[in-house]
């Protein structure tokens, strides 16, 4: 054997097997389920890490992985490799700032239908958009913002015991896709408590409108009677009905509850459904108006008459 074979040989060595490590629940193909999981392993494979990534996603399937902790900030693993003791494996991501989390929790909460689903623990389909609108990226977007680490002697990074701890990682966020914000900087708690007293400040802003309408109606002397004491006459229309009138006009925000919803969960092609709804909206608006003026002519034509 010549001294350049020689040298170029190398015969791999498996790694010790672990008898309660975690294992990737994906037999084959991709490995993770929900969106959010499917985008971090987008992520990491758009950064074109090489073979690692792919020896990485086989050391995940053979359970090599013996633990995993996700901070703010960061994750720490232990990996079982070739040699006795386990690898330590470190990922870092920077945190997000605490004045840009107000501006996505500003963001989320303005949103109802962001709230109501993270109030209720779930992860919204869009949840990227409040971030984008914040100005900030919930996932990293290049290879240089994740700051990586292992115990193990390979020189290349990721190697592949980093490699098996981003995939199970995707796993975590599909169970748990809060991880993914406490990686970001906050916990689940935090972020429900900051949407709650913001959601509050809001209701509280509505609350002392309404106040400042009653007090409009009890300075102008109309006298309203409890409704215990009409219920005999509550579906009698009364003579107020015939100098009531109605001045239907376009709203001063155009379509504002679909502005504050945000994009639904449903597309006609690549359109969200959300973007065609405005259309809809301003026909039936039209329609109704014209009708109403209609019916005003009627009737006091019928009056006059």
């Amino acid at each position: 054997m010549g001294w350049n074979s020689y040298w170029g040989y190398y015969r791999p060595a498996k790694p010790k097997e672990v008898k309660d490590g975690i294992r990737a629940k994906s037999k084959r193909g991709a490995i993770g389920e929900t969106w959010w999981s499917k985008r971090w392993i987008d992520v990491l494979e758009s950064f074109d890490m090489g073979e690692r990534l792919s020896r990485g996603r086989s050391y995940a399937r053979k359970g090599q992985v013996i633990s995993i902790d996700v901070h703010k900030g960061i994750v720490t693993a232990k990996v079982q490799g070739t040699r006795p003791k386990p690898y330590d494996v470190r990922i870092q991501l920077k945190p997000i700032a605490e004045h840009d989390w107000d501006k996505v929790t500003d963001a989320m909460a303005s949103k109802a239908i962001f709230a109501a689903k993270l109030l209720s623990g779930e992860m919204p389909l869009d949840i990227e958009d409040a971030f984008s609108e914040a100005g900030i990226a919930l996932f990293p977007k290049a290879k240089k913002e994740l700051e990586t680490d292992c115990s193990c002697p390979d020189w290349a990074n990721p190697c592949k015991h980093i490699a098996a701890v981003y995939y199970l990682l995707a796993e975590r966020f599909d169970e748990d896709p809060f991880l993914i914000f406490k990686l970001r900087g906050r916990t689940k708690d935090e972020i429900i408590d900051a949407l709650r007293e913001k959601r509050a400040a809001a209701a509280t802003a509505e609350e002392k409108s309404e106040a400042i309408t009653e007090t409009a109606v009890s300075i102008s002397g109309e006298k309203v009677r409890p409704l215990e004491e009409c219920l005999d006459s509550f579906w009698q229309a009364g003579d107020a009905l015939d100098s009531f009138s109605v001045n239907p006009a376009p709203p001063e925000v155009e379509n504002a509850i679909l502005k504050r919803l945000g994009d639904l969960p449903f597309s006609v092609g690549k359109v969200n459904l959300v973007s065609l709804l405005p259309k809809a909206y301003k026909v039936a608006s039209s329609r109704a108006l014209q009708k109403a003026s209609g019916e005003l002519e009627e009737g006091a034509e019928s009056r006059n008459a």
